[in-house]
């Protein structure tokens, strides 16, 4: 039986559909190892878990020195007759491993908290996991890719109850303009589900 069979009950109680906590707010949303913007970026995220449902949130980072930190927030709206929920959630990225001619891909680590809040039922979600991915410019575009793995080690706590689960995110980011990046992540093994970003960068 997969791991997966094991936190389906806990997280469809917290109405969160059938699909483990990726990141910070539950959902199947992953980081590229690079940061995009100088100063900060906002930006909207469209989540579909597998299981059915959907969710939509804000997104906010903000650069401090060698790492950014990361704000979302929104409504996650299962399908059938579960109560919507309502997701909070913040996370860090500090780059840790840069490319060598031994090594091919940059990375960084990512850590996150947040929540799931329903009434009665609300769930805890702590992600840790490193990115790795690298920069790719095609001759002749001005449009620049970031594919990237972020395999992710992910707490999920209720009612006293703490699983601990492993997952593999996929994901791309497609920088489309100096202030503008689109943005594409999905979810393998313990989480499946497909996650697209608008993202303003300044």
């Amino acid at each position: 039986m997969r791991r997966f069979d094991a936190v389906w009950p806990l997280l469809m109680s917290a109405g969160l559909g059938t699909t483990a906590a990726a990141q910070a707010t539950g959902l199947p949303s992953f980081n590229a190892p690079y940061r995009a913007f100088t100063r900060s970026e906002i930006g909207v995220v469209l989540t579909f878990p597998n299981g059915g449902g959907t969710a939509i949130e804000g997104a906010y980072r903000v650069s401090r020195g060698k790492f950014d930190l990361g704000f979302r927030g929104g409504i996650f709206t299962p399908g059938g007759s579960g109560n919507s929920v309502l997701l909070v959630g913040a996370e860090a990225r500090e780059r840790v491993v840069s490319h060598t001619e031994d090594f091919p891909l940059d990375g960084a680590l990512i850590v996150g908290i947040g929540g799931g809040f329903v009434s009665s039922s609300s769930a805890l979600f702590v992600p840790v996991g490193i990115s790795l991915g690298r920069r790719i410019d095609p001759k002749g575009s001005k449009i620049s890719i970031v594919p990237y793995a972020q395999p992710t080690a992910l707490l999920v706590a209720r009612s006293g109850t703490t699983l601990v689960h492993f997952t593999l995110g996929l994901g791309g980011d497609f920088r489309l303009s100096p202030r503008f990046d689109a943005r594409i992540s999905a979810g393998l093994d313990d989480v499946e589900g497909v996650s697209l970003s608008a993202v303003w960068v300044h």
